[in-house]
């Protein structure tokens, strides 16, 4: 049988329908919604967990028209009554506010325009609609107005851009004789961009405006459904706001209709004759708790399974790491006390931690405290719950091997924008390491090790460990640009951990990291230097010409680490002299 093709990056419910890709029927959360919608209705979660998708699904549902063969053999088609009353009867406007993205204020109002007017040209009939008057008329056209020859898109003008939603809204009411059901996605895009680039103040003034118009006393609105990261405090952009239905991640309504079940999981797999892998993606991208729901993040179960589908042992990656920066987490490293890096320490060993949790922020609040920062890793998707502890408080946890990676390469970015502020003190470092000065890499390593965040000893494999103190190694030695690094370097009869060779001076290094379970640091140095020897790593660099060899042997346990070293000397008569 032939399998279908997996929707990666594919948001659009019309093209992922008739496209014939695979879909997990989330059309419940359409019955969800109407059973217990607001006037407006705000659904929060964080990136790549189908927000858009089901947005689009939306859409395709209410708006007049709806091709009914979408929806066959899906969950909502069964519920008849509602079918009937609201599939295909609404005029909808659909925007997405995710492009609105600049580093100027006056880019981000052009994105903004760019995206409401591209929405009303899709209402192109309304130019000559019966129902308008000339006035009406000319009103739709300012919306439309584009000044092709320059490029300059859409002309509307400030005041223009504020109504506009409004206005849009009444036009369409108008023509149809029934209310709008207004969709806007990711509404919050343009806020955390202004905050970033230091125009939060009139930014929030335009989308308040905007918002407000269309959202409060308008007789024109039959519903509203937005969605975003963050949960945006009312007197901030939704002053004045009544009926307001918001459904955040703690929240139970519509739990499982973002995201992925493990019974979706398991069918998935099982689909594509995966079914062996479930372990692997259960650990990697399941643990997220969403109201009382238990919740894979769906970007990376879909790209995981379209991965398998070409290389059937590929191992799990980080793909929800590519999808955008991570400036949230390195601005909470950048602000951690050590009471809060001992705390992302017990995160990263697997433990939980008990936080109040402030869902209700203005984006300039942000970052302004660490409480703050620890709300906003909670509802970003960095953290999840593992239940309430207290009044707005959780045990909050690390969901899955993907988040803890993406921490532990963020702290390892984070300990080495530390150590270049000192650069001395890094030179003197990296030339302890050329001089086979052990006390001095040891005595240097562990002052760096007690400054920063280690990883502990529960729940977390000690090749892991092993990984950890390799990468703060390989970050503070790539300091020296003039020195050949390689990690994981193929060496003799395996691969070492790091290899450096000093081509002027002849000089080449093997290290080789080891994380002893007991804390026994001297036998861990001793077990790494005989690994040197038993695999013969320092025959690479005799082939490469080196003719002073130091061999490291470096046991790390907590944040303490050890170091002894082995120097072999080629003489002349091509004999080796070896020395500890």
């Amino acid at each position: 049988m032939m399998m279908k093709k997996l929707p990666v990056g594919v948001e659009n419910f019309e093209e992922l329908r008739t496209e014939d890709f695979y879909y997990v029927d989330k059309t419940g959360f359409i019955r969800e919604l109407l059973n217990h919608w607001g006037k407006v209705n705000l659904f929060t979660r964080p990136r790549r967990f189908g927000k858009s998708l089901n947005m689009s699904m939306l859409k395709y549902f209410f708006e007049y028209g709806c091709n009914e063969t979408l929806f066959e053999g899906l969950e909502i088609a069964g519920e008849q009554e509602l079918c009937q009353k609201y599939r295909g009867n609404f005029p909808v406007i659909s925007i997405t506010l995710k492009g609105v993205s600049a580093r100027h204020f006056d880019e981000a109002k052009a994105m903004l325009r760019s995206a409401i007017g591209r929405e009303s040209l899709r209402f192109f009939f309304l130019a000559d609609s019966p129902e308008l008057i000339k006035e009406e008329k000319e009103l739709y056209a300012q919306l439309i107005n584009v000044d092709t020859r320059y490029g300059q898109g859409f002309l509307m003008s400030d005041a223009m851009l504020m109504d506009s939603l409004l206005i849009l809204s009444r036009l369409l009411h108008k023509h149809y004789h029934k209310k709008v059901i207004l969709l806007i996605d990711e509404y919050d895009v343009p806020l955390d961009k202004a905050e970033q680039n230091g125009y939060f103040d009139e930014m929030a003034d335009l989308i308040r405006s905007l918002l407000g118009q269309v959202l409060k006393t308008n007789d024109s609105l039959y519903f509203a459904v937005l969605t975003g990261c963050l949960r945006i405090a009312k007197e901030s952009i939704f002053t004045g706001l009544n009926n307001f239905n918001v459904m955040s991640i703690t929240d139970v309504s519509c739990d499982e209709y973002f995201g992925f079940s493990d019974r979706e999981v398991r069918k998935i797999l099982d689909d594509y004759a995966l079914g062996t892998k479930h372990k692997e993606m259960q650990a990697w991208y399941d643990g997220y708790r969403f109201g009382r729901a238990d919740i894979y993040c769906p970007w990376d179960v879909i790209n995981y399974v379209n991965l398998m589908r070409t290389e059937p042992d590929a191992e799990p990656r980080a793909f929800w790491l590519n999808t955008s920066g991570n400036d949230i987490l390195r601005r909470f490293l950048r602000k951690a006390s050590i009471s809060t890096r001992r705390e992302i320490e017990k995160l990263i060993a697997g433990e939980c931690i008990a936080k109040k949790i402030n869902q209700e922020l203005t984006y300039r609040d942000l970052y302004r405290n660490t409480n703050n920062l620890w709300s906003i890793l909670f509802t970003t998707g960095y953290l999840t719950q593992r239940g309430k502890c207290a009044e707005d408080s959780y045990w909050l946890a690390i969901p899955n091997q993907e988040i803890r990676k993406i921490f532990i390469e963020q702290i390892l970015e984070w300990i080495q924008e530390e150590a270049r502020r000192d650069t001395p003190r890094l030179d003197a470092f990296c030339e302890a390491f050329a001089q086979g000065n052990s006390s001095e890499i040891e005595q240097q390593f562990n002052s760096y090790l007690q400054k920063t965040i280690s990883i502990r000893d529960s729940n977390v494999q000690k090749t892991k460990k092993e990984n950890f103190y390799h990468g703060i190694l390989l970050g503070l030695l790539s300091h020296r640009e003039d020195w050949g690094i390689e990690s994981n370097a193929e060496a003799g009869e395996g691969y070492s951990d790091i290899l450096v060779e000093m081509e002027e001076k002849r000089i080449g290094i093997i290290i080789e990291i080891k994380y002893p379970d007991n804390g026994n640091l001297e036998a861990g140095c001793q077990k790494a230097l005989e690994q040197i020897e038993k695999k013969n790593y320092t025959e690479r660099l005799l082939e490469d010409g080196m003719e002073t060899i130091l061999s490291y042997g470096i046991a790390c346990w907590k944040k303490k680490c050890m170091v002894c070293v082995q120097k072999e000397e080629r003489k002349e008569n091509g004999n080796i002299k070896t020395e500890s």
